[in-house]
């Protein structure tokens, strides 16, 4: 077991370090004790909803032409993923292979670091803990970390002890005295290796107290334990079923006291009526309340990669890889129904009734595939009655996906599904690394939504029209305020936030699908004295359909 993290340790953190960092000294009064008065967003998704919509923004559509640039801070590794958080004086960042970092909100400079050497994986999440304003954070492998927010100085760790592989992918969520956890399984990468006996674990959802990191209940998402199912060279086992991961963080309904999510493929057969679905638990016990499955049978790893030659831990058959790996959306309709809103990989969006699972409407926005499709997050505007839904629709060589790209952002109307308008433009290149569509997650607030695609442009579109408004090319060599050599890449993982008058997010995510790395962590202002915004729009012309308004291209 020892062997198995290692590798998987090897594995993550091979492709995270760009250079050797430069190590920031504090700078000037940043160094004093950060203000921790207001947080301008308490889970992943800014609210235990997951709505991503800010309404503590300062940006909307009359104003947009003036954000400027305001500092760039240099990461140490070219695949980050972390989510900022904002106060009023500080900007709480994970820093992978350094630590957690509190930067002074106005300049850039470190106010203090909490020294980490794995991945950090998730937001940084503010809790309270016996009166003292704390930081909540994952580490891809080694669990969950508290921390005190006005130094950084070590609180508790916690680490899901019921699975023997865990991955922590997803932002855990804070309700009241609880932490929840969702949990992914290390062994959709270990079976690359073709020694590997695959695979006997499961994901599931995890419940932990706020004050003492004490596990408070797990529910796996597989009860049944893994079998022999056969072999492969006479003397690697074969075992399942396995896998139905949780990637995605979850979403809380405060009404019914549940807890939902949804889960990934299968890793090896026989599958399960519990993967590529979707859950509600009941918070106080973890004890399902319902689920629904949208696409059964779909059994999938990460040795299904290696072609031409049969991986002997690819399943047979395999799967099309079309996961749960957004995260839900707790919403509701024009006619006051809740509903639960989950973007699938199969480039489809489903809405269910919140209360049973019942499905209401799926809209299919693209063809899919194993890198999305809907792959990160979705965002809703409940008072326009719209959720936008970003379509990456990307094809990995040699796993192409059936049907034709519909790559770009896409308004759908709440009660029906329907598409109000979608977005798209052309790639800057024909080339893989910089192929245009939409995987990280995206956020809206006011009248305007936010997204980074994969070809380097963080871009802002009006909210009623899709028209694009401003974009910015991250492809380009930055002066990192804390003298780190920095280059943007691929906008992924947890995208763009909105805070006050703050627009912050990471370019660059190599980890999968061939992308651009990068390790600039990019801080722009509303600041409407600064005139013309820093503007380029050289990655082909902009197209939009707007099925409500038929305009020129704009």
């Amino acid at each position: 077991m020892l062997l198995r993290k290692l590798a998987l340790r090897i594995f993550i953190l091979s492709g995270l370090v760009a250079s050797a960092p430069l190590l920031a000294e504090p700078c000037g009064d940043a160094a004093s004790a950060p203000s921790l008065e207001r947080f301008y967003s308490h889970a992943w998704g800014y609210d235990a909803r997951n709505t991503r919509y800010q309404p503590d923004a300062a940006l909307h559509a009359g104003n947009v032409g003036s954000l400027r640039l305001k500092w760039v801070y240099g990461l140490a590794g070219n695949t980050p993923r972390s989510y900022p958080l904002v106060t009023e004086d500080t900007v709480f960042m994970g820093d992978p292979g350094r630590g957690v970092v509190a930067l002074d909100r106005e300049t850039g400079c470190e106010r203090w670091l909490a020294e980490h050497d794995g991945y950090i994986s998730s937001a940084i999440l503010p809790v309270r803990i016996d009166g003292r304003q704390a930081l909540l954070y994952n580490d891809r492998i080694r669990g969950i970390y508290a921390i005190d927010a006005r130094d950084g100085s070590p609180i508790w760790h916690a680490e899901v002890t019921d699975e023997p592989l865990p991955w922590y992918s997803g932002t855990p969520l804070v309700v009241g005295e609880r932490v929840f956890v969702p949990v992914a399984s290390q062994e959709v990468g270990l079976a690359f290796n073709p020694f590997y006996g695959c695979c006997t674990t499961s994901g599931g959802m995890a419940a932990f107290d706020v004050r003492t990191g004490s596990k408070l209940w797990y529910r796996p998402t597989i009860e049944a334990p893994a079998q022999k199912t056969g072999s492969h060279w006479w003397f690697v086992s074969k075992f399942g079923p396995s896998g139905a991961p949780v990637w995605g963080a979850p979403s809380f309904d405060a009404q019914r006291n549940l807890l939902y999510f949804g889960t990934g493929q299968n890793y090896s057969h026989p599958t399960t009526d519990t993967s590529n679905a979707l859950f509600a638990l009941h918070a106080d016990t973890g004890e399902i309340a319902w689920r629904t499955q949208f696409t059964p049978n779909d059994a999938y790893t990460a040795a299904c990669n290696i072609l031409p030659t049969k991986h002997p831990n690819c399943p047979d058959p395999p799967g099309p890889d079309v996961d749960f790996g957004a995260a839900t959306v707790l919403t509701r309709n024009s006619e006051g129904r809740q509903m639960l809103v989950a973007g699938q990989k199969s480039a489809e969006v489903h809405a269910v009734d919140a209360s049973n699972g019942e499905r209401l409407w799926t809209t299919r926005l693209g063809r899919g595939g194993i890198i999305g499709g809907v792959h990160w997050g979705l965002a809703v505007d409940e008072n326009r009655g719209l959720v936008f839904a970003p379509n990456s629709d990307k094809k990995v060589a040699q796993f192409p996906s059936p049907g034709e790209p519909e790559p770009g952002l896409y308004a759908l109307d709440l009660d029906s599904g329907d598409v109000r308008w979608h977005y798209s433009r052309a790639s800057r290149c024909d080339e893989e690394p910089c192929v245009y569509g939409l995987s990280s997650a995206i956020t809206a607030a006011n009248d305007v939504v936010v997204t980074g695609s994969m070809d380097g442009y963080l871009e802002i579109y009006a909210s009623d029209t899709g028209e694009r408004l401003w974009a910015f090319d991250a492809w380009r060599d930055f002066d990192a305020v804390n003298g780190v050599p920095t280059s943007g890449g691929a906008f992924d993982a947890h995208g763009p936030m909105l805070a006050d008058d703050l627009l912050l997010v990471t370019a660059g995510y190599g980890y999968v699908g061939r992308q651009r790395g990068g390790n600039a962590f990019l801080v722009f202002e509303v600041d409407e004295s600064y005139g013309a915004s820093d503007t380029d729009l050289t990655g082909g012309q902009a197209q939009k359909n707007n099925k409500d308004n038929k305009g020129a291209d704009q």
